[in-house]
């Protein structure tokens, strides 16, 4: 009698497809890639990307101190640190990769793209949930933090340099410091090829309450000049002076030798 162990499926294809899928992601989102072999060798970003899914693989089979060697030799490499045991979806970019930290617990949709210096951070040093989660095609701009176990919808767009620390839902654009929604649709915010690259065409908040303030002074002012009189010589021959001035200009004025 032979006793014998079901056969454990093996991680390779899976590995072999998600690195091809993270390569070819590069061209759709990247102007400026040409060749695939400029992408393999001069892309730190893609390098980080393509050593996590190694990393990813060592951790969850419990080999934890080789995964996290692994990931120090990728920040070194790369500049860009991101924990093993973060949950990160396909076709994951990372633009000039430099300065970029995802946290432990965070959790990364598909076709997601990260700007450089973007932090998935936590707030709480407890051994439970304690970082991002994002969902799929979200853009996060150059410098933003993401902080805390919230969570960011589907399609969101986080502008450059913002903080972002609550929820925020699916199709919105939110930036600030703390951020705020600023921009919300009923449909996909998507270009054609399906990853909305326009992050920099946000609304601008300040402007336009600058702008609301000026249009109602000209109001106002358009509003005062029906009932004040600017042509002050009509003044010195107007009987009703007293009720526009008052009785006391009127004293000061005749003591200075007016009439």
């Amino acid at each position: 009698m032979m006793f014998f162990s079901p056969p454990r499926p093996s991680a390779a294809p899976g590995l072999w497809q998600d690195w091809r899928e993270d390569v070819a992601c590069v061209f759709a989102r990247d102007p400026a890639a040409r060749n695939l072999l400029e992408v393999l060798l001069a892309y730190p970003g893609v390098h980080a990307v393509l050593l996590y899914r190694l990393t990813h693989r060592l951790w969850l089979s419990d080999w934890k101190l080789s995964a996290r060697l692994v990931a120090a030799f990728a920040r070194w490499l790369t500049n860009v640190d991101i924990h093993p045991g973060a949950t990160i979806g396909k076709r994951f970019f990372i633009d000039h990769g430099a300065c970029v930290v995802i946290g432990e617990t965070s959790e990364i949709g598909n076709d997601v793209t990260l700007y450089h210096g973007v932090t998935l951070g936590g707030t709480t040093w407890n051994k439970a949930k304690r970082h991002p989660t994002l969902g799929d095609n979200v853009l996060v701009g150059a410098g933003a933090k993401i902080l805390g176990a919230i969570t960011l919808g589907d399609n969101v767009r986080v502008g450059a340099n913002s903080v972002v620390i609550k929820d925020v839902p699916a199709c919105c654009t939110v930036i600030g410091i703390p951020g705020r929604i600023i921009q919300q649709k009923g449909v996909k915010i998507q270009n054609p090829r399906g990853i909305d690259l326009d992050h920099h065409l946000v609304p601008d908040p300040i402007g336009k309450a600058i702008n609301c303030l000026v249009e109602r002074l000209d109001k106002l002012e358009a509003n005062q000049e029906r009932f004040v009189t600017l042509d002050s010589e009509n003044c010195d021959s107007c009987e009703s002076e007293g009720v526009c001035h008052g009785d006391d200009k009127i004293i000061l004025k005749q003591a200075a030798g007016g009439q």
